[in-house]
């Protein structure tokens, strides 16, 4: 058995991590010592490691705990599986489309600023005026939108 601080050495995972996956029930509560202290096995770890990998895929705890869920049935049909790992990878093209959308707006901003001793500065002013990044109508690349006027 291990302590709290060996399962988080043993798995990559922090103390503070195990706690709340624990509380969230994406690990079964730990087993204690007499003491209070928590106790881990190697099961534990192993639990810990996946949730680990599947964080560092970008998957949402909601979508782990399915994951574990099916994971530890070896009845599951792989279909599910599958079909989840899809809908996260459908997930990331829009969050890689959205950052790459920012990152044009963001570009567009720099080339506008002189970077000189003057205050004028185009970055400065869209976020003083709260522009948006938006698809841009028959353009590559994304604009700024101005926000909706006080009327």
């Amino acid at each position: 058995m291990l302590n709290i601080g060996q399962a988080a050495a043993a798995s990559g995972v922090s103390a503070k991590m195990i706690r709340h996956y624990e509380a969230m029930g994406l690990l079964p509560a730990a087993r204690r010592t007499e003491a209070g202290y928590r106790q881990y096995g190697d099961g534990d770890v192993q639990t810990l490691r996946f949730i680990r990998h599947a964080r560092d895929l970008g998957f949402s705890l909601p979508d782990i705990g399915k994951l574990v869920g099916l994971w530890q049935d070896r009845t599951r049909p792989s279909r599910e599986v599958k079909a989840l790992a899809q809908t996260h990878i459908r997930e990331l093209e829009a969050k890689a489309r959205e950052l790459l959308a920012m990152k044009s707006a963001l570009e567009h901003l720099v080339q506008g600023c002189r970077g000189d001793d003057r205050p004028d500065c185009p970055i400065i002013e869209s976020l003083a005026a709260g522009g948006a990044v938006v698809p841009c109508p028959g353009h590559p690349t994304p604009c700024l939108s101005s926000p909706p006027s006080a009327a």
